[in-house]
């Protein structure tokens, strides 16, 4: 039994806003074409009558062009997020490993997005020495840059 991953999805308020903050920031890449889906195989796959979905899915850097993608959709009728934690149930946060946390946050802070936590820098026995950082895009998606030395 054999797995590849794939991709991870952001639901978006604003799809289009939010796939130019990843493309801006972190120099992801867009992998036509948009989406625009609906139909009864799109209702039966998600359980929600009559779905419809626009969007696009996103190269992340890093891997080339067979690499993992961040599919980012937008519902027709989304529902609304209940809150934003580190700690709630459910996929936490997506990272990037970066040059630069400073830079990094600053331009996410600069296209929209709020800070949740400190720097943070420790060292791993036998992984090396890491620091991190944690905060939102601009729809409140968690994310983690984080340097590793």
């Amino acid at each position: 039994m054999k797995a590849k991953f794939v991709h991870v999805n952001i639901i978006a308020s604003d799809w289009r806003k939010l796939t130019e903050f990843y493309i801006r920031v972190f120099g992801c890449e867009p992998v036509p074409p948009e989406r625009n889906l609906s139909g009864e195989w799109l209702e039966k796959g998600t359980g929600i009558h009559r779905a419809e979905i626009q969007g696009i899915h996103l190269r992340l850097p890093g891997y080339g062009n067979k690499g993992p993608t961040l599919e980012i959709f937008q519902y027709s009728k989304n529902k609304k997020r209940n809150d934003t934690s580190v700690n709630g149930e459910g996929i936490g946060h997506i990272a990037f490993q970066v040059d630069s946390i400073e830079k990094f946050k600053n331009e996410i802070l600069k296209k929209g997005g709020t800070l949740i936590g400190e720097t943070v820098t420790l060292h791993v026995k036998g992984a090396g020495t890491i620091s991190f950082l944690y905060l939102t895009d601009p729809e409140g998606n968690i994310i983690e840059l984080q340097r590793w030395e």
